[in-house]
């Protein structure tokens, strides 16, 4: 049985056996017995083992701001095949989150190899992010597709979920597209983009 077959057994498996969700956790701030007994830059250290692929989230301008918002993520995956779910997790300190918020709907924007000018760009706090930057509006958020992205995945928001000192957000798959198959991803890997 290949990949594709062991899904839909999956998905059928658990639509005869219903499983019953966890009470949805408080949103909450970290409390100090909490923190992990590790160091930090040991962490990080250890976890930029591991390669991620690199992609900006946009969502479209709402009610009385200048512009769209959109930030750098690196921490994406796919979540689900039925429903099509993605999530990404951002800071819960991070000031384009409530603008992504509010608007409900967002586009993962997946980088190319080349574009690391570009995730540095969304990277920074406060600036005109969208400054020169080439995009038209995903079919069903609108939130901007960046131009020469590799993939767009267009999202409205289904949950949000605590982290510790992030948010687990995930995202319910309305509609997606490649544009370059051929292409090499954006990679970061210990500390650096690859």
């Amino acid at each position: 049985m290949g990949h594709a077959g062991m899904a839909a057994a999956a998905v059928q498996y658990l639509r005869a056996r219903p499983v019953e969700a966890l009470p949805r956790p408080e949103l909450r701030c970290v409390r100090d017995d909490e923190r992990a007994p590790v160091d930090r830059a040991e962490f990080r250290r250890v976890l930029g083992a591991f390669a991620s692929g690199v992609t900006v989230i946009t969502a479209p301008a709402g009610d009385g701001e200048p512009g769209p918002a959109g930030f750098a993520c690196q921490s994406f995956s796919s979540l689900s095949l039925d429903p099509p779910l993605v999530a990404f997790m951002v800071g819960r300190t991070s000031t384009t989150w409530p603008r992504i918020a509010r608007a409900g709907v967002f586009c993962v924007n997946v980088l190319g190899a080349d574009q690391a000018a570009l995730c540095r760009a969304f990277a920074v706090s406060g600036a005109d992010k969208f400054a020169g930057v080439r995009h038209d509006p995903a079919p069903v958020s609108g939130a901007p597709r960046l131009t020469g992205a590799l993939a767009w995945i267009d999202c409205a928001i289904h949950a949000v979920h605590t982290g510790g000192d992030h948010l687990i957000v995930v995202g319910r798959v309305t509609a997606l597209g490649t544009t370059a198959d051929e292409e090499p991803p954006l990679l970061f890997h210990r500390g650096r983009f690859l």
